[in-house]
């Protein structure tokens, strides 16, 4: 067992005295730390007495309160403040907060070296520190045993909560669900408490309150800042924080492994969406590859989505797929995702994926091999008329007619007779020109913004523009043309 704070206390040649916190005695003291720089509780990680000379005690009342109250949310011991040293006077305020949060404060009597204090800590933990090498064996050997399962996470925290003898989960940041899908979520209250936590955590172990007695425990999860390692102990057992720590770092490999594993299914599926959208493939062999992912034609339908102000929420929206068990295949082309979904009820956990500013666009029912690529045209017209009208998500049997083509047929013929002397150009001329077209278009017909837009010179703004003016025999400064060039390039 560590010694407790109370049984340090009782040691006369380390000559150290109770300021506050008489109730919270029996604290266990894992380490010592020794620290004067401002913010301590940003050096510890949990189970520690925190020595310092005084300089980053406040002076204000309120200042002292938050610094206990940080050192305790962090999982610190206590706090030992050297005599006649640099700390300000301590508040009565700082003192109400320590009894009240059970958290001691001691005085180090001058001259007492902080060394000899945490020698004395330190031989009193040689067989914990021992019994705490071994199990952190044991916490990266049972990496080692699951990393080759398909189910790798979900195995290891299983082994971890034995081993630590709590429930410990790795759970999404944003949402407090489990990272891992289809395990039994926490209840409500601790799911909101990790929710509600969201871009908080820091370094070390951070308690959080669920009641009188019971609290959660939550750890950053190294280079996965979506998620967050969970733990909750039983009330009167105290998890060891430096244990908790290697618990996340082996966490965090287990995640990459399943980050790696979902992300080759990503492009496996994305590749596949591509040659079925260029037709490379017969519609008998899509259908097969696709029921290969769990997807049938019968009930599937293709969805654009697009979100401009955070465009990760797009290319990350098949992480959230996968973690509901959504079977799926998408591509990302352009700041524009297109994905395939089983059935119309999981249209709701990707619009949840693309976050408020997210827009959706929904084809109506695939039924047929050979109308993929109609189903993507739905979608995408669907997208663009859901931008314009601000609405989440639109279905293509909804989206109200926009002044232009609304099918395959229309489209081809209005591109073929406004667009086709530029698309007959070299392509690389041909895109330049159809980009200079849109981008002007888009900024107002600006010949400055579009020069900057395109980090190109005006003058070669104007001379594109005078290109394609010649080559389509409309004029940008005509309405009507205009408006003829617009529909084009959107059917296009």
């Amino acid at each position: 067992m560590p010694i407790t704070v109370g049984e340090l206390l009782e040691m006369p040649h380390l000559r150290l005295r109770l300021h506050s916190g008489a109730g919270a005695l029996d604290r266990p003291i894992s380490w010592t730390h020794t620290t004067d720089l401002p913010e301590p509780w940003r050096w510890v990680a949990g189970g520690e007495l925190l020595m310092t000379n005084g300089m980053p005690i406040p002076r204000s009342a309120s200042g002292q309160e938050e610094l206990v109250r940080q050192l305790v949310e962090h999982g610190a011991a206590a706090l030992a403040i050297g005599e006649q040293m640099y700390a300000p006077p301590l508040t009565k305020r700082l003192a109400r907060t320590s009894e009240e949060l059970g958290f001691p404060v001691l005085w180090i009597s001058f001259p007492m070296p902080f060394v000899a204090i945490s020698r004395a800590v330190a031989e009193a933990t040689l067989l914990e520190q021992s019994q705490r090498l071994i199990r952190t064996e044991r916490i990266y050997q049972a990496l080692q045993q699951i990393s080759s399962q398909s189910a790798g996470l979900k195995a290891l925290t299983g082994v971890l909560s034995r081993e630590l003898g709590c429930d410990v989960r790795v759970c999404d940041r944003a949402t407090g669900y489990d990272w891992y899908p289809g395990v039994a979520p926490f209840p409500e209250e601790i799911r909101s408490a990790v929710a509600e936590r969201r871009g908080k955590l820091r370094a070390g172990v951070i308690a959080v309150r669920l009641g009188e007695e019971r609290r959660a425990l939550m750890v950053d999860v190294p280079t996965h800042p979506d998620a967050v390692l969970v733990v909750l102990p039983e009330q009167t057992e105290q998890p060891d924080a430096i244990l908790l720590q290697h618990a996340a770092t082996v966490c965090a490999l287990a995640l990459s492994q399943a980050r790696l594993t979902i992300e080759h299914d990503r492009r496996r599926g994305a590749e596949l969406l591509l040659q079925i959208l260029d037709e490379h493939l017969a519609p008998a062999v899509a259908q097969r590859r696709l029921e290969e992912f769990g997807l049938r034609f019968e009930e599937a339908v293709c969805v654009a989505a697009w979100n401009d102000d955070d465009p990760d929420l797009v290319t990350s929206a098949h992480l959230k797929l996968w973690r509901s068990a959504v079977s799926h295949v998408t591509v990302h082309r352009a700041g524009t995702s297109l994905t395939l979904l089983p059935d119309s009820a999981a249209l709701q956990v990707l619009v949840q994926a693309l976050g408020q500013g997210g827009r959706a666009g929904v084809s109506d029912l695939i039924i047929r091999p050979d109308r993929m690529v109609d189903a993507a045209r739905e979608a995408m017209w669907s997208l663009d008329i859901a931008k314009e009208q601000g609405t989440p998500l639109l279905r293509y049997a909804d989206a109200s007619p926009l002044l232009g083509p609304r099918n395959p047929a229309e489209a081809r013929a209005l591109v073929d007779r406004v667009l086709r002397p530029i698309l007959e150009l070299p392509s690389e001329q041909a895109n330049e020109l159809l980009m200079t077209l849109r981008v002007f278009l888009e900024n107002g017909r600006s010949w400055q913004r579009t020069a900057q837009a395109l980090h190109v010179h005006r003058q070669t703004v104007l001379y594109r523009v005078r290109r394609i003016e010649q080559l389509t025999g409309k004029r940008v400064a005509d309405t009507g043309d205009l408006a003829t060039l617009w529909l084009a390039l959107k059917a296009l």
